[in-house]
């Protein structure tokens, strides 16, 4: 399965039935609404990992503390700021 505009990839993970991914032995909950999904997984620092489904970065996982934490929303709008009158 190949993961387009997420760039380079070190590993992809299939999310499983009650939601997690399994790294190295430990088994981190992402989303049961991901289950039967793959995941790609890269590192972009050391120790800490990029979980992106499609082209969407859902968070970080950090292995000192083996849990993700969320990226930033890419849903939020975006409201321009108002004009003076």
């Amino acid at each position: 399965m190949d993961f387009y505009g997420i760039g380079e990839l070190i590993c992809q993970y299939q999310v499983t039935y009650c939601g997690r991914i399994c790294i190295g032995g430990r088994k981190i909950n992402l989303c049961r609404a991901l289950a039967g999904q793959h995941v790609g997984v890269r590192e972009v620092a050391d120790k800490i990992w990029l979980v992106s489904f499609m082209e969407y970065d859902l968070g970080f996982f950090d292995e000192d503390e083996s849990r993700v934490e969320p990226a930033a929303n890419p849903f939020i709008p975006r409201l321009l700021p108002m004009s003076p009158v």
